[in-house]
């Protein structure tokens, strides 16, 4: 076999491979007498078809399967002779003149790209310093009574919380317009369900009142027809009700699968989720400024082909989650382009994280992995039952040590970095946006 390696450009290399005549005539010649001893032929005896009836019969299709698997098999032994790291798979285009017994062919692929990690000590991480207050865990519990509240009816003017069943009418420039009418309509003011205005406009209205309302829809709006348009409501109250918090009782605790020790017991249990959330949040926050300090300070090319198999998987990931809303042969091949940007900044957090993995020979910590599952397994009713199914269960274990193990190429490389402690609250790490 004779190879040579030429680069094309950036990480695409061409190996032009060539394979003796002779190594292709004893694979061509074995593979016709397997089938000479196994092919049945009117005429012959099984094992005594003549070599010369062999050949003239299947010589063309046996010399392309030989051709296929050769190129494949010597391709192989020239990038592990030539150290090549390919990250693709290679399109292979044969070379061979129509009267040479030899196989010349090019495999062209790219390359898996260099990569050198620096100046990770010029990273710097904020590291929240949080803990679960009283105060955050009487604001939990206001949110669960929330969760199972009822609704009165009341004769009072209307406040943001409360629920109203209403009747309105839209118009632009005095006529009515498509999907701006509805009867019967319920509306929670504060749930910011309309327009920008809209909700504000009501609030203090009581049951029985009729009021006709401006509002503008906005710029973006998702119909055509309706951006930016100032439209007018009649607005018809015809019930209003406000919420009722359920007693934080014995009653309240069994809501949430807590048959023994009652509100005490409820709150224990509500403050360790409360403390495993957080903790997860910090170390995602502390992460996720690794991740952005490690690509503003590395750059990697990055190679075409990883790309699109990330492409690929970020699109059948979205076919999935629209599945459920329509059916699956009517949706249509969602474009490249929509996913193009979130895969290359995967792929490249990938060969960064794998590059730190490998030169620093960071090995899977078990003790990790199965900190991580009883982690998940907390979340449910039994939790061993559920560590049970992941260590029984090679795929989902093997994701786990996929996961440890790139915790501690972060953990590795945040103990480079610079990083200062800053107090914070349960909501601002929590719920940043509200803030």
């Amino acid at each position: 076999m004779q190879v040579s390696v030429e680069t094309i450009e950036g990480l695409e290399r061409r190996l032009t491979i060539t394979v003796p005549a002779e190594t292709v005539d004893v694979e061509v010649k074995n593979r016709l007498r397997h089938i000479a001893k196994t092919q049945r032929i009117n005429g012959f005896r099984p094992g005594k078809v003549p070599a010369s009836v062999i050949q003239k019969r299947f010589g063309q299709s046996v010399r392309q399967e030989v051709t296929g698997d050769l190129m494949q098999r010597n391709f192989v032994e020239a990038i592990v002779a030539e150290k090549i790291n390919p990250a693709g798979r290679p399109q292979f285009v044969e070379k061979s003149a129509a009267d040479s017994d030899a196989i010349e062919f090019e495999a062209t692929f790219e390359v898996y790209p260099e990569v050198e990690i620096k100046d990770l000590e010029k990273i710097t991480v904020e590291r929240p310093v949080v803990e679960v207050t009283d105060k955050d865990l009487d604001e939990m519990f206001v949110t669960l009574q929330k969760q199972h509240q009822t609704w009165k009816e009341n004769k009072r003017k209307t406040k943001k919380g409360d629920k109203l069943t209403i009747d309105f009418t839209g118009r632009i420039d005095g006529e009515e317009f498509e999907g701006g009418k509805a009867e019967d309509f319920e509306l929670e003011l504060g749930a910011s369900r309309m327009i920008p205005g809209f909700e504000t406009e009501i609030i203090g209205m009581k049951a029985g009142e009729e009021k006709t309302i401006k509002v503008t829809f906005p710029e973006d709006y998702h119909a055509e027809n309706l951006k930016g348009k100032e439209a007018e409501f009649d607005i018809v109250v015809k019930k209003t009700e406000g919420p009722v918090l359920p007693e934080v009782n014995e009653e309240f605790a069994k809501l949430f699968g807590i048959e023994e020790g009652g509100i005490e017991a409820l709150r224990e249990e509500v403050r360790k989720n409360m403390t495993r959330e957080l903790t997860q949040a910090v170390k995602a926050k502390v992460k996720e400024q690794v991740i952005e300090g490690l690509l503003a300070a590395n750059d990697v090319d990055l190679p075409k082909a990883l790309v699109a198999q990330e492409v690929d998987v970020l699109r059948q990931q979205a076919m999935q989650r629209f599945q459920g809303q329509m059916d699956p042969k009517n949706m249509p091949e969602l474009p490249a382009e929509m996913f193009t940007e979130q895969a290359e900044r995967r792929v490249k957090i990938g060969l960064l994280l794998g590059e730190v993995i490998k030169t620093n020979e960071l090995k899977v910590d078990e003790a990790k992995v199965d900190e991580l599952i009883a982690s998940a397994a907390s979340a449910y009713e039994d939790p061993q039952e559920v560590i049970n199914y992941y260590k029984s269960n090679q795929e989902l274990n093997q994701q786990m040590q996929n996961v440890a193990l790139e915790e501690q190429a972060v953990e590795f490389i945040t103990e480079k970095t610079d990083v200062k402690e800053k107090k914070a609250d349960f909501k601002d790490i929590m719920n940043p946006e509200a803030k």
